[in-house]
């Protein structure tokens, strides 16, 4: 049983309450409530990097990740004065949200206080909310797809990338797949941003023909391919950031890696558990990603020379 007593942590400038600290989170090997906040905090610059200035949205589980999950876009009343928010427009139900928007690491422990375990970050950030500068690519294995074949569309991924000069930032997803990150100029919106990953996603595609697909209804897919997932970058879809642990009984978290460590690197040893020693000794593997931004534009050329469309 979890005992009730609070605890207080020093986060910076900060001090954030952290109740039920032994609440146990993660049955696989025990993990509390407290064990994701020190988590959290190991990797503090990398998880901060990772979110800093975006529209957040919160995976919440209040009871540990064996019981109910609540996605929580709205920041709710009481939050601490020092809390920042963004607010996004959300056109289909024409409402509103303030949500999370990290600027500093005591926002990520308040936000396991209260009892989030994934960060899901939209792809642009608070300055132009409808501007990505992030274009993700996610390869998203299908049932009968094993991790040696996400490999080699990775591969192919990063082929293509150096052929355009571009810099792709791989990590895992914290399940069977994979993303890569590319920091893009925000001077397009959603539906261009997406579209040019459709035709990076059909070149892949062309060139892995018996390992990755494009085929956008789930039912249509051959079910031992990677689906090379351009519907990411569709306005207000998220994906678990780096450093984010994912809502599973072993605390997997989706790890920044390197393009040689795509070789061996099995994902199902990245947890709460042994992140944080990696952290330690190699820093942030993503610490550069905001260095350069890419152009969109060879890839819009290709989008236009295929023909390809996307709804707006």
């Amino acid at each position: 049983m979890a005992n009730d007593a609070a605890v207080e942590l020093e986060v910076g400038e900060r001090t954030v309450r952290l109740s039920n600290p032994d609440r146990v989170y993660f049955p696989a090997r025990g993990e509390t409530k407290l064990d994701l906040a020190n988590y959290y905090l190991s990797v503090g610059d990398g998880i901060v990097r990772a979110l800093r200035e975006r529209p957040c949205m919160m995976h919440r589980f209040p009871s540990g990740v064996a019981g109910e999950k609540v996605h929580q876009k709205r920041v709710p009343r009481g939050a601490p004065p020092w809390l920042q928010t963004v607010r996004v427009h959300f056109p289909r139900y024409d409402r509103y949200a303030d949500e999370l928007c990290v600027t500093e690491l005591a926002s990520v422990i308040w936000a396991v206080q209260m009892s989030t375990v994934e960060f899901h970050p939209w792809n642009s950030r608070r300055a132009d909310t409808e501007r990505p500068d992030e274009w993700r690519i996610d390869l998203d294995p299908m049932p009968r797809c094993g991790f040696d074949r996400v490999r080699r569309v990775a591969g192919v991924a990063h082929e293509v990338l150096d052929e355009l000069g571009v810099t792709g930032w791989p990590k895992t997803s914290g399940g069977n797949g994979l993303h890569i990150y590319v920091r893009i100029e925000p001077n397009w919106g959603f539906a261009d941003v997406r579209r040019a990953a459709l035709a990076f996603a059909r070149e892949v595609e062309r060139r892995a023909p018996e390992d990755a697909t494009t085929v956008w209804w789930r039912k249509d897919r051959d079910p031992a391919k990677c689906f090379v997932d351009f519907n990411q970058n569709a306005r207000d879809h998220t994906i678990a950031s780096a450093y984010s642990v994912r809502g599973v009984p072993e605390a997997t978290v989706s790890t920044p890696i390197t393009w040689p460590e795509l070789a061996d690197v099995d994902p199902r040893e990245c947890t709460i558990a042994t992140v944080p020693a990696r952290f330690a000794a190699h820093g942030d593997l993503h610490a550069g990603i905001d260095d350069v931004a890419f152009s969109l534009e060879p890839l819009l050329e290709w989008a236009d020379r295929d023909g390809l469309e996307v709804n707006r």
